[in-house]
């Protein structure tokens, strides 16, 4: 089989890509190739309770569907069906296939195609592409990140990791232990603690918890006046605004910003609550993802004692539990790894250049989404400070700009040129999080000028992807010898 592009994952990225390519380059023949049985990535992949976006849903969603739900904070389920609609709305299930999972892909230079390696349930089968679109999202779904704990055997009861979340599980007036800080743990704990006897948030640090409302007050009063449509534009371009300005002021005055973030907690829990020491980080905000809490149910939780926080190192596990570094001990007949993600590039696919492997830590990022010397192809990266749709969309028209372009100057192939004086030794994201942090050496470089930078900017990034024009003198467009 060949195709001229060949999309791979059938999660948020991927459908967007199937829209845009079917909107932007109706000419050219496309499949999106999904490893897994369903569609959905993420969405469908995490069953832990209560699992639900960190973005609100107006930036989360596609810029060319609506979110007409309630609910700007949506559970996974929600989210779920709402990416099923949007497949079946614009006719792209015909486009998936399932079980079809890219392990390998090798450029080849004198037939300008990419010989793709696929694994169908244990078959394996060649095919062909001449641009590959990599939209497979960014964590390794097979491997979270699993520390292993000092006698971590010794536990009589059920560990688990929320990336393997089993739905078959009883956990009602049972003690657990959530292991983590991020966005996975304080999902967890307010969702468990509704059934469980306590469930018990251990944090070797805490990370900065922000409440929001789970409904958006301005979408429900435009919504009396706009059509749907118009409402959805407006507070999506409210929320891409404030969350901006929100980034800009963390990082201009982190002192301030800081406070400020410190003081709604205290706000929240009350001056009883040592909010000194299990939430307040000790990086700046925005050093890392904020922790999104709708209508303050984790804060809630821990008002009513069904659940509580305990800030400290992990000295060993217990046959029933866990014991601390400070001597405290925490019974527990469950314990939830919220330990986080392992970052993988490319999908995790073996991509190679005339049988030559490429490896990501010794290129550079072209505008975020293109490697230096990688020839016809493109991945997307959302944003780690915003809602990762905004970035995949952006990635998405300009890919079916670049084919465009290519057709238009009748040839088969672009590649990025590395350009000497672009480049230095800067982390692809400048974040401080340890899944971005144990990813490093895995992720490509950025340059100290555009089209090298990583802007993280979705305001900047609409004019430099959007805007711009195509031809630059990085991008050299070609036809094979």
């Amino acid at each position: 089989m060949h195709k001229d592009i060949i999309v791979v994952g059938a999660g948020i990225s991927g459908i967007a890509a199937g829209y845009n390519l079917q909107k932007s380059c109706p000419n050219k023949s496309f499949a999106i190739l999904e490893g897994r049985s369903s569609l959905g990535g993420t969405w469908d992949l995490f069953k832990y309770p209560g699992i639900r976006s960190d973005s609100d849903m107006h930036t989360l969603g596609f810029r060319f569907k609506p979110w007409i739900h309630k609910k700007s904070i949506a559970d996974g389920p929600s989210i779920l069906n709402y990416l099923n609609e949007t497949v079946d709305e614009y006719d792209l299930r015909k486009k998936i296939s399932f079980n079809q999972k890219v392990v390998a892909s090798n450029w080849d230079s004198r037939k300008s195609v990419w010989e793709l390696s696929i694994d169908s349930n244990g078959q394996k089968f060649d095919i062909t592409c001449n641009f590959l679109f990599l939209c497979g999202g960014y964590y390794s779904y097979d491997n979270p990140y699993m520390p292993k704990f000092p006698n971590q055997d010794e536990f009589k009861g059920r560990f688990i990791h929320p990336q393997f979340w089993d739905e078959t599980m009883d956990y009602k007036d049972k003690k657990v232990v959530v292991i983590g800080s991020g966005a996975t743990a304080v999902t967890l704990v307010p969702a468990i603690a509704e059934k469980a006897d306590h469930v018990t948030m251990l944090q070797r640090s805490p990370s900065y918890v922000v409440s929001a409302p789970g409904e958006d007050s301005w979408n429900k009063a435009l919504n009396k006046i706009f059509p749907s449509r118009l409402t959805y534009f407006l507070i999506r371009w409210k929320n891409i605004l404030r969350t901006s300005l929100g980034f800009y002021l963390s990082r201009k005055y982190p002192a301030m910003i800081k406070k400020r973030l410190i003081n709604l907690v205290r706000d929240e829990l009350g001056d009883n609550f040592d909010v000194e020491k299990h939430f307040t980080p000790r990086y700046n905000p925005w050093d890392q993802r904020m922790c999104l809490v709708p209508d303050s149910d984790l804060f809630d939780a821990i008002k009513d004692k069904r659940a509580s926080v305990v800030t400290d190192h992990i000295a060993k596990f217990t046959e029933n539990g866990i014991l601390t570094k400070s001597g405290e001990i925490i019974i527990a007949d469950i314990i939830v790894s919220a330990t986080g993600i392992e970052v993988n590039m490319l999908n995790d696919i073996d991509v190679s250049i005339d049988k030559v492997k490429v490896i990501p830590n010794k290129k550079l990022s072209y505008k975020g989404m293109m490697l230096s010397g990688v020839p016809n192809l493109a991945f997307s990266f959302g944003y780690v400070n915003a809602s990762w749709t905004l970035r995949a969309d952006l990635t998405c028209e300009y890919v079916c700009r670049l084919l465009n372009q290519m057709d238009k100057q009748g040839v088969n192939a672009c590649i990025p040129q590395e350009d000497p004086n672009a480049v230095v030794d800067d982390e692809y994201i400048d974040f401080t999080s340890g899944y971005v942090q144990r990813a490093l050496s895995k992720m490509p470089k950025q340059g100290h000028k555009s089209p090298w930078r990583n802007y993280q900017n979705y305001l900047k990034d609409i004019f430099l992807v959007r805007l711009l024009s195509i031809k630059d003198s990085t991008l050299k467009f070609y036809n094979s010898k």
